[in-house]
């Protein structure tokens, strides 16, 4: 509520719009089709939350290894709590439970942050499988290897990325 009031007083634009390109960009990359059909995450409301925190989870590790990168990186945190709080209205959550729920997803997210940094750094490739065995809703028996294997080429392609390229949402 204070960040919707100051905003709204504010002569100074908000430092998370800055980063709405990238958001939605994060959003498009979730929703593509291919993490579901060839990618073996399930087709369902947890999976698309799944998703979104996978691609986030990916685009706040790059941010994380670049000091000039890791205030930015809270604004993506600050446009995740907002969509997820939009999402949780739509569906029907009342006011009172919407702060709650979404610091529960916060919660999610930094903890698949932490379990998808150690399987990307693991040696093995067992590691990352295991992390999104147990983080992601999977519509098949070799979904986490596929979505492991996803996940790995984005986050080198992610890192072999120039800074103001990933802050721009050309993350495709």
């Amino acid at each position: 509520m204070k960040r919707f009031l100051s905003r709204f007083f504010s002569t100074k634009p908000d430092p998370a719009e800055a980063l709405r390109p990238l958001w939605h960009a994060i959003v498009r990359e979730a929703r593509d089709p291919a993490w579901y059909e060839n990618g073996g995450i399930a087709d369902t409301v947890e999976g698309r939350f799944d998703a979104i925190t996978l691609v986030t989870a990916l685009v706040m590790i790059r941010m994380e290894r670049d000091e000039p990168l890791r205030e930015p990186s809270a604004r993506v945190t600050e446009l995740f709590v907002d969509d997820m709080s939009g999402q949780l209205r739509e569906s029907g959550v009342g006011d009172l439970m919407v702060g709650k729920k979404v610091g529960k997803l916060v919660g999610t997210l930094a903890g698949r942050i932490e379990a998808y940094r150690a399987g990307l750094t693991a040696a093995d490739d067992a590691t990352l499988e295991a992390a999104v065995d147990r983080n992601v809703s999977l519509s098949s028996a070799e979904g986490a290897h596929r979505v492991a294997e996803r996940m790995r080429a984005m986050h080198d392609r992610f890192g072999a990325m120039d800074s103001r390229k990933l802050l721009a949402g050309e993350i495709a």
